[in-house]
């Protein structure tokens, strides 16, 4: 019995589900200890082991941790619901600051592109067994990534960046492996590796990325796999620069077996080169997604990595979806050949903006972060009312408890459709907002 909710089932996939549903539900809350394996097997009159081999089930699928004689309880944000719990409600009349969205006037129109590509497919049609990637689409990807530096391979189109990611990591890790990810990171990634009954180990994050320590700290105590975002780290924008690129190719030259996943979903929408770490490892994958710099709902990313990485994504791939729709493919062709996307305009925009807010923050003793992208990153001592005090101005930002796990607390501005006449109303609410309190390093 836990407080109002009684645990159901006789069998351990029954009480797995069970458990799984009333998390996902709200009957029972993130942090909520569970019972002991005998308290449970007792109220439900089965063998210990049975609750054991739910209670696995559960961690494996990323719903509950286990620490010891601590016991087991729901995670904080477990892959039920995932971190969504932690968003903030915009009400009527505030200024939302929050979403993490590109600006809908920086994309391009869409029509046209998708008319052309809806054409072609008219005249040649794509049928079962034909190649899963658009010949033109790998053509234009490899040469933008070899003027990159991103190490030649085969190409795979995925649905998005976080599709891409989680076949990567499912076609090498099993569950209880270790995955190093940033801290403070994308909310996403911390979600989807313990959904996928994979292990979290924080790397901290500085202006120039991951910091070699923290991970040299990872792959020494067993992680298994690395995810780095090169540029626009979400949410410090945090982009790797050369040196920190050297560091950490030189610790992962120590760590050859290390699974190495590149997250590039920056490009397009940064003024910032790209110093990849592809190709260290044996085991490589290169990610670049098409959301921020064309939309959100395009749900395209191209994939590189080494061949066995790759064939493996391929090989999974043909046994759900198939592939990613050609004619979504030959849209984004279209859009790309036809210069739909002034890259250096849209990262200039973002950067005037960022720079802005940072400038003024820093004009009123506000410590920020934002190298590229369209976020900043600001610590502060008390997350919780600092949120709550800008809400009650009227600017509604997004609570770092959303991405991070270890780091300090802090918030995250997105500046993407920020004016020039917002910048300094809102650099006055978040200086109010944080008092006299001096801001702390998110390193």
């Amino acid at each position: 019995m836990l407080g109002e909710y009684r645990i159901k089932g006789r069998g351990a996939a029954e009480i797995a589900a069970d458990i799984e549903r009333a998390v996902g539900d709200g009957g029972l809350e993130p942090g909520r200890l569970l019972p002991s394996l005998r308290e449970l097997a007792v109220e439900l009159g089965v063998n210990p082991n049975t609750v054991a081999a739910a209670y696995r089930i559960l961690r494996e699928r990323g719903v509950i941790e286990t620490a010891g004689r601590r016991g087991s309880r729901v995670r904080s944000a477990p892959a039920t619901t995932g971190r969504d719990h932690l968003r903030v409600e915009v009400p009527e009349g505030a200024r939302d600051v929050s979403s993490g969205n590109p600006d809908p006037l920086l994309l391009p129109p869409l029509r046209q592109a998708f008319a052309a590509a809806a054409a072609q497919g008219e005249r040649e049609p794509v049928l079962y067994g034909d190649v899963a990637v658009e010949p033109e689409l790998a053509r234009l990807a490899r040469a933008d990534l070899d003027a990159g530096g991103v190490p030649d391979g085969p190409l795979a189109v995925l649905s998005g960046s976080l599709d891409a990611v989680e076949r990567v990591l499912a076609a090498h890790l099993r569950p209880g492996d270790r995955v190093a990810v940033e801290d403070p990171g994308w909310g996403r990634i911390l979600d989807l590796v313990p959904a996928l009954g994979l292990r979290t180990m924080p790397v901290g994050v500085d202006d120039e990325g991951p910091l070699p320590a923290d991970v040299r700290g990872a792959l020494r105590a067993g992680a298994r796999a690395l995810i780095v975002t090169d540029r626009a780290q979400n949410p410090t924008g945090a982009a790797v620069s050369a040196p920190r690129a050297r560091a950490l190719r030189s610790v992962l030259h120590e760590h050859p077996g290390t699974l190495l996943v590149e997250d590039d979903h920056g490009h397009g929408i940064v003024d910032v080169p790209l110093h990849p770490l592809a190709g260290v490892t044996r085991n490589w994958a290169f990610v670049r997604s098409a959301a921020k710099a064309y939309g959100p709902d395009l749900r395209l990313a191209v994939l590189t990595g080494d061949s066995v990485t790759v064939d493996r994504v391929l090989g999974r791939q043909r046994l759900g979806p198939g592939w990613v729709s050609r004619i979504l493919q030959r849209a984004l062709v279209r859009l790309w050949a036809d210069g739909a996307v002034d890259a250096r305009a849209v990262a200039a925009a973002y950067a005037r903006r960022r720079d802005a807010l940072i400038g003024a923050l820093a004009e009123r003793g506000v410590t920020a972060h934002g190298r590229s992208g369209m976020n900043v990153w600001v610590p502060v001592p008390d997350e919780t009312g600092a949120v709550a005090r800008l809400l009650h101005a009227g600017w509604a930002v997004a609570p770092g408890a959303g991405f991070r796990m270890s780091a300090p607390p802090g918030i995250r501005i997105t500046v993407s459709t920020l004016t020039a006449q917002e910048t300094g109303p809102l650099a006055d609410a978040v200086a109010t907002a944080l008092g006299p309190a001096p801001a702390r390093s998110y390193v």
